[in-house]
């Protein structure tokens, strides 16, 4: 059980250890990301330094991608945290030291990652990558340190398996494969992940708030509004970045139609 005061968690040590654990963890993965490129990807010496940064960059957000992917389908899903009953807690009010750990580690990747953003803006990204960290960051804070929408939050959170097919469009680009069959494969799952995983995901999302309006209530001022806010503006960015997701993948396989 966890104890609170007030509003206020007292057992934060465990989260904020996996803050700094993910932080050192993502210095680890860049080096390893760049000391396999250099063994395994003949062209990656080849690439300039901004182009050397974010390959090894995305590195990392891959790592995390596939990491809170995992962490949220068992937590959510196959664990028994959020599993509905008539004499259960609240599952708004649910915590436990994994989930807590889980959205720790989450943190520390979107501080360091939002770190590196603005350290060679707008190299790795511009102020809607910058918006779509800060805005992360904030739901997980609160979530940690007042202990109340975890279930919502990592929801959200799922949504990053479709970096990987991001992340492997970018490398496939610059790599020069963007005419290949697998860059072909790769846009049409980014395309389908998206739907299902950034669109229809969320259409879940708001139905499930919807029905548990009563719960979503009861929580602090600062979660409830937040958990009003935060996740349209992630709606309308990500059908945003749908719009162009699709105008990409018609456009490459039209190319495609035209070449066979």
């Amino acid at each position: 059980m966890n104890f609170k005061v007030g509003f206020i968690r007292t057992n934060e040590f465990g989260w904020l250890f996996s803050i700094l654990a993910s932080i050192v963890m993502c210095k680890i993965i860049y080096e390893v990301t760049r000391v396999i490129s250099v063994s395994l990807f003949k062209g990656y010496m080849k690439l300039n330094e901004a182009q050397k940064l974010e390959w090894n960059n995305r590195g990392i957000s891959t790592f995390h991608a596939l990491f809170v992917a995992v962490a949220s389908v068992y937590i959510l899903i196959i664990s028994d945290l959020f599993k509905e009953g008539p004499d259960n807690e609240l599952i708004t009010h649910r915590t436990s030291i994994m989930s807590d750990s889980a959205l720790g580690i989450s943190l520390g990747y979107f501080v360091s990652d939002l770190a590196m953003i603005l350290w060679n803006y707008p190299a790795l990204g511009g102020m809607e990558y910058v918006l779509h960290h800060g805005l992360s960051m904030f739901s997980i804070i609160q979530s940690l340190v007042i202990g109340q929408a975890q279930f919502y939050v990592l929801m959200v959170l799922f949504t990053e398996t479709t970096t990987p097919f991001v992340n492997l469009r970018w490398y496939l680009d610059t790599a020069g494969q963007k005419s290949s069959k697998l860059y072909t494969c790769n846009g049409i799952a980014l395309f389908l992940g998206w739907l299902v995983a950034r669109i229809l995901w969320f259409v879940f999302f708001f139905y499930h708030m919807n029905s548990h309006f009563d719960q979503v209530q009861k929580m602090h001022p600062v979660c409830f509004n937040s958990i009003l806010f935060i996740p349209p503006v992630l709606t309308v960015m990500n059908a945003y970045w749908f719009w162009k997701i699709t105008r990409g993948i018609i456009k490459t396989l039209t190319k495609a139609k035209h070449s066979a």
